[in-house]
């Protein structure tokens, strides 16, 4: 693991290897913290040993990178759908069967203005709470680049307020009228971004789950009237302080990645349904990008095709100088070990240039 490594690849100096980073497997998975760290873990351990063995397992499995937000429903209080969890950690602990949404009907949603609901944003005290966060991951972390930023940039903020159904209704009833409530949330967010440009990190993470799978589940035409000018405006204090913005979004959003570049982000974070190739080919010489192997090979693939994959992801960006190695979106509790073992090992004998 290496700070220099990772700064060095979001400036696009190529360093000597592939940088690194993972999500919620040093967090979730017991079998492969209490391996890697040696520490006695169970999951009934203490939070503070299962931290302990977080922080080894980083620095075993060389992260360069961390990935981090501060903000996200915080500021909805308890004005927002919650949409239930289905069970990802260990013995379904975060599996919620509880279903609520304080919008009555789709003309509730297209009438909604965030800034009378939650009023301005404070800025000063948003830069200050960013900088504490950033400040608190490099102290924590100093051998990975931190992030702080925002979760519920634009489109993860309609959903966690209005819920997929009321979402989707409003937005079929009335592009034009969703698209004004999309500018008035990108409105009130603004005083956001304003904190992050003027906060002291130097590298910020933005997140917005634009698309499903399958790509936008709203007509592209929409996003480019409503979300990447509203983007456009975010970013450009952030970027104008020097900072490195690094965009992230579930899903498929290969049609909107020459988008987002215009709108002047530093770097991608992609699942495997994001095309990794056309971002190299394109942008490879311009940005930074992490990605992304795919989880489900990890969870049922044969040794072979796990290093395969880890093998793909190589051929694509180890030429390119930004190129971070991840698994996209996570490695989840129920991956076997052995799986995880093989991925590791691959990438270590692999992330040499």
């Amino acid at each position: 693991m290496s700070y220099r490594d990772g700064w060095a690849a979001l400036n696009l100096d190529m360093p000597s290897r592939v940088p690194r980073t993972e999500y919620s497997i040093e967090s979730y998975h017991t079998p492969m913290l209490r391996l890697v760290s040696g520490l006695p873990l169970d999951e009934n351990s203490p939070g503070e040993l299962r931290h302990r063995a977080s922080l080894i397992f980083r620095q075993r499995w060389h992260y360069d990178f961390c990935w981090s937000t501060l903000v996200s429903s915080q500021p909805f209080g308890a004005l927002h759908t919650r949409m239930g969890h289905a069970a990802y950690a260990e013995n379904s602990a975060d599996l919620d069967r509880t279903v609520s949404c304080p919008f009555d009907d789709p003309e509730e949603v297209l009438a909604f203005d965030p800034a009378e609901a939650f009023g301005d944003v404070d800025i000063r005290a948003a830069r200050d709470d960013f900088s504490r966060h950033y400040a608190g991951i490099r102290r924590e972390l100093p051998e990975e680049v931190a992030t702080t930023g925002v979760y519920t940039t634009l489109v993860s903020g309609l959903i966690d307020l209005f819920g997929w159904d009321m979402l989707l209704t409003a937005a079929g009833m009335d592009p034009e009228g969703f698209g004004a409530v999309a500018d008035r949330y990108a409105r009130w967010m603004q005083g956001y971004m304003e904190a992050l440009a003027e906060s002291d990190a130097e590298c910020v993470m933005i997140h917005d789950d634009i698309c499903w799978t399958g790509g936008p589940f709203i007509h592209p035409e929409w996003y480019r009237r409503y979300v990447f000018p509203n983007y456009r405006r975010y970013f450009a204090p952030i970027l104008e302080s020097g900072k490195k913005l690094v965009y992230t979004s579930d899903g498929n959003y290969t049609a909107f990645v020459d988008d987002l570049a215009d709108c002047g982000v530093s770097a991608f974070v992609l699942e495997p349904f994001t095309d990794m190739k056309y971002i190299a080919e394109k942008y490879g010489r311009t940005h930074a990008f992490i990605g992304n192997a795919d989880t489900r090979i990890l969870l049922n693939g044969t040794r072979e095709e796990i290093e395969n994959e880890v093998r793909r992801c190589m051929d694509i960006g180890k030429v390119c100088p930004g190129f971070f190695m991840a698994v996209g979106n996570h490695i989840p509790a129920n991956t076997p070990v052995e799986s995880c073992l093989i991925y590791n090992d691959a990438y270590e004998r692999m992330a040499r240039r």
